[in-house]
């Protein structure tokens, strides 16, 4: 019955997120093991072909500094998911057309690797240069972390910052701080593509 009380429990309202703010995932959902973090858009005022690319840079501290674990562990859309399981791309939407989430990706807490401190959300702008298009082509992006295995939604963060000009945006990251897993809305915009991170992890 949807009046049972205990069924009323299980669910919390989601937290909104506004740039900067994070969420410790840990303490909301003690028993969670996969997080789902799903990106949503709109593609307005753009003639020709518009595609958003999801990816995520699985990295370790060097020096201070944030360094991908390995070649395989930066997932995109040509490699959908690093050696152990650990982060999974479900596949690429090349429009942005159709209701719910246009690409997903899935983080198994249960088997991140040891000195993994960080995964981190990028989405860029297929061939953007070539193609004269930006980020302030696009509408209504948002991001949301799910419980995968409950369907819950634990925090939404709605780009409604401006980002004319800029072809990639470091949306949102994923970290472990004092063995708790935390998310954080970052909302970074860049004139970058793909390659650049690439080369910057």
């Amino acid at each position: 019955r949807s009046s049972d009380p205990l069924r009323a429990k299980d669910f919390h309202m989601a937290i909104n997120l506004k740039k900067g703010q994070g969420i410790n995932l840990t303490k909301a959902a003690p028993k969670l093991r996969i997080v789902r973090v799903g990106i949503g858009w709109d593609i307005t005022r753009v003639i020709g072909p518009c595609d958003l690319d999801v990816s995520a840079f699985v990295l370790k501290t060097v020096g201070g500094n944030p360094v991908c674990l390995s070649d395989e562990h930066f997932v995109f859309f040509n490699n959908l998911q690093s050696p152990e399981g650990f982060v999974t791309h479900t596949g690429d939407n090349r429009t942005g057309a159709g209701e719910g989430d246009d690409e997903t990706l899935k983080v198994d807490l249960g088997v991140a690797p040891l000195d993994a401190v960080e995964v981190s959300f990028i989405v860029t702008m297929h061939e953007a240069a070539a193609r004269r298009q930006h980020f302030g082509m696009v509408q209504n992006a948002y991001l949301k972390v799910y419980n995968d295995e409950t369907g819950e939604v634990l925090a939404d963060y709605d780009l409604d910052e401006e980002f004319a000009g800029q072809t990639a945006v470091q949306i949102g990251s994923l970290f472990r701080a004092d063995g708790e897993w935390q998310f954080q809305a970052v909302g970074a915009g860049y004139q970058r593509e793909l390659f650049d991170f690439v080369r910057g992890y």
